[in-house]
């Protein structure tokens, strides 16, 4: 496809997916005590006495701009398909304002991600997430719950279920898995080390890490594709012309888990980019529904 038409289809994917008005959840509840450390959680809307609870961590590039009210209709879509949802909310990088998240790219970038802010909030939102769901939303099965996120959120997915592995050191390490089904992760930052080379979301990898002075003492604790395996159920979804986290970051990431033994699922989508993943008008969220109802269910 010439680069015109390319961009073109890429902008009004984004344009779909940041057309749908934000969805106010059932209940939120905080887990701790800064204003972005907050989950909202959406009651499965199909009146199940018992459901899978779905955690989405949502991308952005670690960006403030973006917060968790862009995938609200996504967190929504999922609750329409019988799942309970909890929609987690994490400390970026920039200033502690709202992000108006009209998908529009600004003249200056704003710095991506706080260390160690940014993985302190999704370690204690994850560790806090079950006694939270149980007294927010009663039809929640905490024995069933899928992982999944967004770009920098899948980043976030794929870590957050390798804490396990961390290395010794690391103040986010737990001395056993989660309690996960799996992981189903979305177009992911999923190779820090390959993502910083092909400047994915203009330079997000090297400043979430704190910039070159830092980045080879910090992505041992913050690379998924160093943190294999697992043990987790995981599978990554991906569109070939995704224009902002290329197919070969995901592709690297699966072939890394090969390489520890591990296998690790890639649905990959033709004709699909970045944003369709997470748009409820877009045919591949119904993709992303059924690999998260297979892990789930």
């Amino acid at each position: 496809m010439p680069e015109d038409a390319s961009a073109a289809r890429a902008a009004a994917e984004e344009e779909s997916a940041f057309s749908h008005p934000p969805v106010d959840p059932d209940a939120s509840a905080p887990y701790g005590d800064h204003p972005d450390q907050v989950i909202d959680f959406y009651a499965p809307r199909t009146g199940t006495a018992s459901a899978p609870l779905v955690v989405i961590l949502h991308g952005g590039a670690w960006r403030a701009r973006y917060d968790r009210r862009h995938i609200t209709p996504f967190a929504d879509f999922l609750a329409r398909r019988g799942f309970a949802v909890a929609n987690v909310e994490y400390r970026r990088g920039g200033p502690d304002i709202p992000a108006q998240n009209t998908g529009g790219e600004p003249a200056s970038v704003p710095p991506a991600g706080r260390w160690p802010e940014t993985f302190d909030d999704v370690a204690a939102a994850l560790d806090a997430l079950p006694e939270l769901a149980r007294a927010a939303l009663p039809s929640a099965d905490a024995r069933r719950i899928v992982l999944t996120g967004h770009s920098a959120g899948g980043h976030l997915a794929l870590w957050a279920a390798a804490r396990h592995v961390l290395p010794a050191d690391s103040p986010w390490r737990t001395d056993r898995p989660a309690p996960l089904r799996g992981v189903v992760a979305l177009a992911p930052i999923a190779d820090l080390g390959l993502a910083e080379k092909l400047d994915v979301c203009e330079g997000a990898v090297g400043q979430l890490l704190g910039g070159q002075h830092s980045f080879a003492e910090r992505v041992p604790h913050a690379d998924p594709a160093l943190l294999l395996p697992t043990g987790i159920a995981t599978t990554l979804v991906q569109g070939r012309t995704d224009r902002d986290v290329p197919y070969e970051v995901a592709e690297s990431f699966a072939d890394a888990a090969a390489r520890a033994g591990e296998v690790v699922g890639v649905t990959l989508l033709e004709d699909v980019g970045h944003f369709p993943l997470i748009d409820p008008a877009a045919d591949a969220a119904a993709v992303v529904a059924e690999e998260i109802a297979q892990l789930a269910f």
